[in-house]
């Protein structure tokens, strides 16, 4: 049985709550779960003490028992100390978009035409 150690969805509309569950992989998100490992509020402010609540003692025996934390959870437990922190690389996400790059090249063309009409006018 594939484990996975994810967030299942609760709180009302517009107001999420997630808890961190032990579940089968190929249950669905909000579905059937073998154990509930602590709580995410991500309404609260980032230094809040119950932002993120979980029994790490659980978690480090659901990792043990070959589970596999899906990327959200993967941070929470970095940050936790309970595994080691992964390197990340999306190169894309630091890049401008497209009419970003656009107005970008724009400009400094607009800026070495004015340098040069800059130096004509030096040079006479």
């Amino acid at each position: 049985m594939a484990m996975k150690l994810r967030l299942a969805r609760g709180g009302s509309k517009k107001r999420p709550y997630y808890s961190i569950v032990a579940a089968d992989s190929r249950m669905p998100r909000d579905g059937r779960f073998i154990e509930k490992l602590g709580t995410y509020n991500p309404l609260l402010a980032k230094d809040s003490e119950d932002r993120i609540r979980m029994d790490v003692e659980r978690v480090k025996y659901w990792l043990g028992q070959g589970a596999q934390p899906t990327d959200r959870v993967s941070r929470f437990l970095e940050a936790a100390g309970v595994v080691e922190k992964k390197t990340r690389n999306n190169p894309k996400k630091a890049q401008p978009g497209k009419a970003a790059q656009e107005r970008a090249a724009a400009r400094a063309e607009k800026a070495a035409a004015a340098q040069s009409a800059g130096e004509d006018a030096a040079a006479e």
